[in-house]
């Protein structure tokens, strides 16, 4: 998998992603991330990659030919059959969710967009850009922490990226539910006790403890994910024992 994130501050996105699990699947080659400065393509003496906006208003607007040029020289000599998706880091997309992240995990190569100041100018988001993403109802300053989100939880699903593809369907959100409570050494912490069900090696009983334990998280924090998995996973009917009909009593004359 590989992603190219378009930014102006490729050193903060290269930071982050170089870290932990991401940055060792970096290292192995399993995903590959290069982050390309747009101020590279201004094309004035300052390197400006920002004008006012027309109509008037607050902030700067990142302008049209410096995005561009970089993106003509991203997508030059990609292969032509390579499935792959443009993606603007905007507060007026869709919201980012697992689901998303599965469905951008099945292209061979993202590239991210990362908007600054008050957005970049409609034009380059018409000519280049799929889709655009939000990651939540909330401001920030830039696009690169979405992108470097979008990137990792993507990431998580590609094969040898974790352990076991174990480690991302039970996660919360990914299972559909949240997340049981997790425990670890020592068994009683400050008089706190590891629950007694986690210490007996019935696998079968701990299985049923975290799924009671993640339907009542999900009830109480995430009613909408909990009505969800029900809808999905209606509850199993017990079906009625049949009482059998007693025969006719010996000599019936009936029979």
């Amino acid at each position: 998998m590989k992603f190219d994130v378009l930014t102006l501050f490729p050193d903060l996105v290269d930071r982050i992603l170089s870290e932990s699990i991401i940055g060792r699947a970096r290292a192995a080659g399993i995903i590959e991330v290069k982050a390309h400065q747009i101020r590279d393509f201004a094309c004035n003496k300052h390197n400006n990659v920002d004008d006012t906006p027309y109509g008037g208003g607050n902030g700067m607007v990142m302008a049209a030919p410096p995005i561009d040029r970089c993106f003509k020289a991203v997508l030059a000599d990609l292969p032509a059959d390579e499935r792959r998706r443009i993606v603007y880091l905007s507060p007026k997309g869709a919201r980012f969710d697992q689901a998303a992240a599965k469905r951008l995990a099945e292209y061979d190569r993202l590239i991210l967009l990362c908007g600054h100041y008050e957005g970049v100018d409609q034009r380059v988001v018409d000519r280049y850009v799929d889709e655009e993403i939000s990651i939540g109802d909330y401001v920030l300053t830039g696009g690169e922490l979405p992108a470097c989100i979008v990137v990792d939880a993507v990431s998580r699903l590609i094969d040898g990226v974790l352990a076991s593809p174990e480690c991302h369907e039970d996660e919360s959100i990914a299972s559909g539910l949240l997340e049981y409570p997790q425990y670890t050494r020592p068994p009683v912490f400050e008089g706190e006790e590891v629950p007694a069900i986690l210490l007996s090696g019935d696998h079968a009983k701990i299985d049923a403890w975290r799924l009671e334990r993640a339907l009542e998280l999900t009830k109480e924090r995430r009613p909408d994910l909990y009505d969800a998995y029900l809808a999905a996973h209606p509850p199993k009917q017990k079906k009625a024992r049949r009482t059998p009909q007693k025969g006719p009593a010996e000599g019936d004359a009936s029979c």
